[in-house]
């Protein structure tokens, strides 16, 4: 599939994986829109990218209506959304704080939600369409302290697979990609100055997404994890 002129929109787009898969969408010719919540990162995003700033927080309805709304104005339709927006935060189940909890729910899971419940119509009535769920080897398998994240994880893939099975039909491919430890900024602040060279980067899991999308629209790649090849 050609990707010049593909209208894409993705979410946290301002940093980490949504800013660099951004960047390799617009070197390809897409036009893009971002959405994150804080207004002055994503506007200093999308003028480094030659990106739209679409500012929105995924938890609220209102927010995610307007957005994709806004991305099929702004670009004249939508062809790609990208559900990359998610927080961490891990505890002890003894120890788990239920406000955080509900915080990281509500953007992890019920973001996705709200993004695809507002884009969906118009994939299927278009017949036409690329859904990306970001999740994580998170998802696959649990650990100590992972309860809030990998339960959202783990949930996210259980409704990919209904909205695959859902909008197949409408040939709309939901794709689900698991990366494992990424060197972003998803810990809080920017991308870190001091990369280790044998772990990954926003720009593999890019690439990775890439690759996906440019298979031809007959067929599609439901689910792919990503790992470093040798990080310790």
């Amino acid at each position: 599939m050609q990707l010049r002129e593909q209208r894409a929109l993705i979410t946290g787009g301002s940093e980490g994986i949504g800013k660099a898969l951004a960047a390799a969408l617009v070197e390809r010719g897409a036009r893009v829109a971002i959405m994150a919540r804080r207004s002055e990162p994503l506007e200093k995003a999308a003028k480094e990218l030659g990106a739209i700033a679409l500012p929105g927080d995924v938890s609220i309805e209102a927010d995610c209506n307007r957005v994709v709304e806004g991305t099929i104005r702004e670009l004249g339709g939508l062809d790609i959304l990208v559900n990359n927006a998610a927080i961490g935060y891990f505890a002890p189940v003894t120890e788990i704080d239920r406000a955080r909890f509900d915080q990281l729910i509500a953007v992890n899971l019920t973001g996705p939600m709200l993004m695809t419940r507002a884009a969906a119509p118009h994939f299927m009535h278009q017949k036409s369409g690329a859904l990306i769920n970001i999740s994580s080897t998170a998802g696959l398998k649990g650990f100590a302290r992972g309860t809030p994240y990998v339960a959202s994880k783990f949930a996210l893939k259980g409704m990919t697979e209904c909205w695959r099975d859902e909008l197949r039909r409408y040939n709309v491919r939901v794709m689900l990609v698991n990366p494992s430890e990424v060197q972003t900024g998803f810990g809080g602040g920017g991308e870190p100055s001091d990369l280790d060279p044998k772990k990954l980067r926003s720009r593999d899991v890019a690439d990775a997404i890439i690759g996906a999308l440019l298979l031809e629209p007959r067929g599609f790649i439901p689910e792919f994890s990503i790992w470093a090849t040798n990080p310790f």
